[in-house]
């Protein structure tokens, strides 16, 4: 049977996409990281009874009644979106986004959703699988049959877990007699870190708990996305998934986790072994989000040290971790001589590493060849924002200056940096006839008389933000000032600490 729909294709990547036809027999394609991981799910039997993407059919029947054709319950659809030039192929390999190959799909039933089309038909593996999380993760058949002879409870975390979640975990397997089984899901740009966090926990968890990372990709959809964790936890051999949201048509039967509260010997006990004058506060989702942002030590009643470093490794404090700044306006705004300005402060202020992006320069080498058609404009803005993304994983602090004239180019830049750390978008909102009296280069003059036929503002147009995080006119305000407003939005966020 066909199977599988993923999250719709990644809108954030570049526009020339890497994954294009490779000019080989059998053409390739690189998909969107989820839609890899479904791939990675298929290929392993975490989606039974689905053994490749779904066609047309299937999606409406999965989408409207929650079922497969044949009636067989599934909960999202799993589907493959392609360019339209390789809806034809009868076969299309699989990438990976440094270009190794991953699958096969044979392509039976393409069809056509929207403005692309989507492949459908089964998916063999195209090579031995790679990786230290790849090599954790047996086919669900494998750890099936590994697992003891009793119940198996089936938990799919997204997040360290802590002594309240241990406590109850620990509870729940006393009580039914159950092997623990913890499938965690893979997300954020290191989701090897969540993998330590839950091996960290070792000490505090059910003896011989089994634990296998899934690169399983959260639906929009609350009650699908649950349904789905259902079914690959049954396929992995739980006979009961761990969670708190309602299941109707689950394959295994949904429990949830009991209450525990602090007592006030800061020990986690069962609401029911409590009185309720004995109990004290916890700590909730924001004030846990609060201590990690600034660093503050998490408490010894909250977790272990293990743990704890762990998962400020996951989350490290706003401080340490990478941002951009991407200032966008039409020529002569002053995008530039901002941007230099800001990397002179945050050289002499902050421990950052600096990589300012500027658009001249920019334009003579990252972007070379490319001219001013809005497709040339996309692809120098998008690979700009691929490579302040790389710079902000790693820790640093990416400075962007182009013109940047699309509202969609700009919301991709966004998705991408926010994806591995912060963003912040600076429109140099300085008037058209400023920006026209400071054109030292004649750019205006050349467009105003039809020598320049694509020329922001004029014969082209600029999309003014609407989602701009800070509005300047340099016009109105020195250099000093608007940095200043820069610079002190990126503190009063915590991106950066006061400056001395």
């Amino acid at each position: 049977m066909n199977g599988a729909e993923s999250a719709p294709p990644a809108t954030s990547a570049p526009s020339e996409n890497p994954g294009r036809p490779m000019g080989t027999e059998r053409p390739g394609w690189v998909p969107s990281p989820a839609e890899l991981s479904d791939v990675e799910l298929l290929l392993d039997g975490a989606f039974p009874p689905l053994t490749g993407f779904l066609g047309s059919a299937d999606v409406a029947s999965v989408r409207t009644r929650h079922q497969l054709r044949d009636g067989t319950p599934w909960p999202a659809p799993i589907t493959l979106a392609v360019p339209a030039e390789l809806g034809s192929a009868d076969e299309i390999e699989l990438r990976d986004a440094e270009g190794a190959p991953v699958a096969v799909v044979r392509n039976e039933a393409p069809w056509t959703g929207g403005d692309v089309v989507h492949v459908a038909g089964p998916v063999r593996a195209a090579g031995a699988p790679g990786g230290a999380l790849r090599t954790m993760r047996p086919p669900a058949a494998a750890v099936r049959e590994s697992l003891p002879d009793r119940p198996v409870l089936g938990m799919l975390p997204e997040h360290p877990l802590h002594l309240r979640e241990l406590a109850q975990l620990r509870q729940l397997a006393e009580d039914t007699g159950a092997h623990v089984l913890l499938l965690p899901r893979l997300r954020g740009p290191r989701p090897e870190l969540l993998v330590q966090a839950l091996l960290a926990a070792r000490p505090q968890l059910p003896e011989g708990t089994t634990i296998v990372p899934v690169p399983l990709v959260r639906r929009d959809d609350p009650k699908r996305d649950a349904l789905l964790c259902a079914h690959v936890a049954a396929a992995y051999g739980a006979t009961r998934l761990i969670t708190t949201t309602p299941l109707e048509n689950s394959p295994i039967p949904a429990v949830e986790p009991p209450e525990f509260v602090r007592d006030d010997t800061d020990r986690w006990r069962p609401a029911t072994a409590v009185a309720p004058a004995r109990r004290r506060p916890g700590l909730g989702e924001d004030e846990l989000r609060e201590h990690l942002d600034t660093g503050t030590p998490l408490p010894d009643w909250f977790t272990t040290p293990a743990i704890a470093e762990q998962q400020q490794r996951l989350h490290p404090p706003l401080s340490r971790r990478g941002f951009a700044v991407l200032f966008t306006g039409l020529s002569g705004a002053g995008k530039s001589t901002l941007a230099r300005a800001l990397r002179d402060d945050l050289g002499r202020h902050d421990h950052r590493a600096v990589t300012l992006l500027d658009g001249d320069e920019v334009r003579r080498t990252l972007c070379a060849g490319l001219g001013f058609s809005p497709e040339d404009r996309s692809r120098n803005v998008r690979r700009i924002g691929f490579v302040a993304a790389e710079v902000v994983r790693h820790g640093g602090a990416a400075i962007c200056a182009p013109i940047a004239p699309y509202r969609a180019d700009r919301d991709a830049v966004r998705r991408m940096v926010e994806e591995v750390g912060g963003f912040v978008l600076v429109h140099v909102a300085t008037p058209l006839g400023e920006c026209e009296r400071r054109d030292r280069k004649g750019l205006y003059r050349k467009a105003r008389a039809g020598a320049l036929p694509e020329f922001t503002g004029v014969s082209a147009p600029y999309e003014v933000p609407r989602d701009a995080d800070l509005v300047l006119d340099t016009a109105r305000m020195s250099r000093e000032e608007a940095v200043g407003r820069v610079a002190a939005l990126l503190r009063e966020r915590g991106w950066v600490r006061p400056w001395e």
